[in-house]
């Protein structure tokens, strides 16, 4: 079976991370998968995938990925395949248009990763949202809350043409990771490092972490991995707030495992999440995992790892020295989100796409 896969870029992200890891076991499983990017740069996920050779990469371009001429040269290839699968606005759209322009009765499959985005507050946006899924034949919803959420916005009289899979990870891979020495990053024996990995854009909440700092030892450090318009802003605050020998960013890693190992805590600070890879990747790695209290956060880290109140840097510092106090709340903690990401599993989650594939 001849499989496209598109997304926008293979920059950083969770969806952007889901096809590193979920291709090469696509094509284990017989599967001729083919990625084509809107915009086709190097980044480190895409230049790790190619050495991996496991997979033909398109590339459009190295412009803007919402340039709508995109739906003339995504058109001329759709053909060519069996089942293509979409992530991420603007692919979204532009798959859509050039289905529609080709007159193809075309296998189309749309993985929802958010469980909300501007277009559905806009009048306009919302009615050609409905045109734009109607092209897909299967819309894949990553939590119940997403789906939740997507069909009270879309309002398909048809549920069967929507499915619930949750992103998955390779767990093996994660537990095999090697950690780095804390003294790679910090001048200081006694360090507690805490990370946070997640790009800097909206929804992602950087700041509370850097603030719940100004309540915590010296001693306690944080790792911050990742890039984006707003990493400015919070550098800007790591400055004002004179925290410079107590944080470093990173940038973009593609050894994110092995800097999780390294850490003491992991935390994910966000305004709201699809089912975050971070997320999992956090609670599969040996470290108590901390996250904010909010949609697509909740559902996962609830009954395993801990959340605190979005905004509130005090909470989250509570935590923090409570976890690094008290051993047994510590080992506990590592123990409930082990269990949980154990449902995670990518192998899992590429066998229930591949049914998919061949039911469609």
């Amino acid at each position: 079976m001849k499989i496209l896969q598109i997304i926008n870029s293979l920059a950083t992200g969770g969806a952007e991370k889901l096809l590193l890891e979920s291709i090469p076991i696509y094509a284990e499983q017989g599967m001729d998968v083919h990625l084509l990017l809107l915009n086709g740069s190097s980044h480190p996920f895409l230049e790790e995938l190619k050495a991996k050779k496991c997979c033909t990469i398109h590339s459009l371009g190295t412009g803007s990925v919402y340039n709508p001429m995109h739906i003339f040269k995504i058109k001329k290839i759709l053909k060519q395949f069996d089942v293509v699968h979409v992530h991420i606005f603007p692919s979204l759209y532009w798959s859509a248009f050039a289905k529609i322009l080709s007159f193809s009765k075309m296998k189309m499959v749309y993985t929802e990763h958010s469980t909300s985005n501007k277009r559905r507050d806009n009048f306009i946006l919302k009615r050609v949202d409905k045109l734009v899924y109607s092209q897909y034949n299967k819309i894949v919803a990553i939590t119940p809350q997403v789906l939740e959420n997507l069909q009270n916005h879309l309002h398909f009289k048809d549920e069967n043409r929507f499915e619930i899979i949750a992103n998955g990870l390779n767990l093996t891979k994660i537990k095999k990771a090697i950690p780095y020495s804390k003294a790679d990053f910090f001048d200081d024996e006694n360090a507690k490092i805490v990370i946070q990995v997640a790009r800097f854009f909206e929804p992602k909440d950087h700041k509370t972490v850097i603030r719940a700092l100004t309540h915590l030892p010296e001693n306690v450090k944080l790792l911050l991995v990742g890039d984006g318009n707003l990493k400015a802003e919070s550098e800007a605050l790591v400055n004002e707030l004179k925290l410079q020998k107590r944080v470093q960013f990173l940038g973009v890693r593609t050894d994110v495992l092995a800097l999780l190992k390294t850490a003491d805590i992991i935390v994910l600070s966000s305004k709201h999440e699809g089912l975050s890879l971070s997320c999992i990747e956090g609670m599969a790695s040996g470290k108590p995992f901390v996250a904010s209290d909010v949609p697509g956060l909740k559902d996962v880290v609830e009954n395993a790892g801990i959340l605190f109140p979005l905004g509130d840097e005090k909470a989250l510092a509570d935590i923090i020295s409570k976890l690094l106090s008290e051993d047994d709340y510590y080992k506990q903690t590592v123990v409930n989100c082990q269990q949980k990401a154990n449902a995670f599993d990518i192998y899992k989650m590429v066998d229930l796409y591949i049914n998919i594939y061949r039911n469609l």
